[in-house]
């Protein structure tokens, strides 16, 4: 991949999450197998916001979190090789330390720490008025590549 950054349509082939799901707008910058960094809008339009919560709306965390690892998913599909692969979450440790409301932006950004035998360590930090919204340490697979290096039973 030679681009750089890539917009709203340009994401959708190397990240497997669409509408409702997909919980980024823009990459702003990619280096692929090290990191992503883009951005999502949170409008008042957003569907969790009349139920999520009533009087108070806020993005639920889980989202949050799907913001993140759709980043860090990111840096791993732009690899040679990898463009249209599906993903899978495997854990998650995450840190929410303010809300993130409506009219928002979440700035993420997302480092990997390793990629080997399609497993990816990373971290990923929200940030919205520079501010840390939430932070994670991630590990996520693909699973295409990841079963060609799990024993085979007999």
């Amino acid at each position: 991949m030679k681009k750089k950054t890539l917009n709203s349509l340009e994401l959708l082939d190397y990240q497997p999450n669409r509408y409702p799901f997909l919980m980024i707008d823009y990459v702003t910058k990619v280096i692929p197998g090290k990191m992503a960094n883009g951005y999502k809008n949170f409008t008042n339009n957003e569907w969790f916001f009349p139920i999520h919560f009533s009087g108070h709306p806020n993005v639920p965390g889980a989202l949050q979190l799907e913001a993140l690892a759709q980043m860090l998913t990111i840096a791993i599909t732009t690899l040679p090789g990898n463009k249209g692969k599906v993903t899978h979450a495997i854990s998650h440790t995450v840190k929410f330390k303010r809300e993130i409301l409506p009219g928002e932006k979440l700035e993420i950004e997302t480092k990997v720490l390793s990629w080997k035998r399609g497993l990816c360590k990373g971290l990923g930090k929200g940030i919205v008025d520079g501010e840390i919204a939430c932070e994670a340490e991630m590990t996520i697979t693909i699973p295409e590549i990841l079963d060609q290096y799990i024993p085979k039973k007999k």
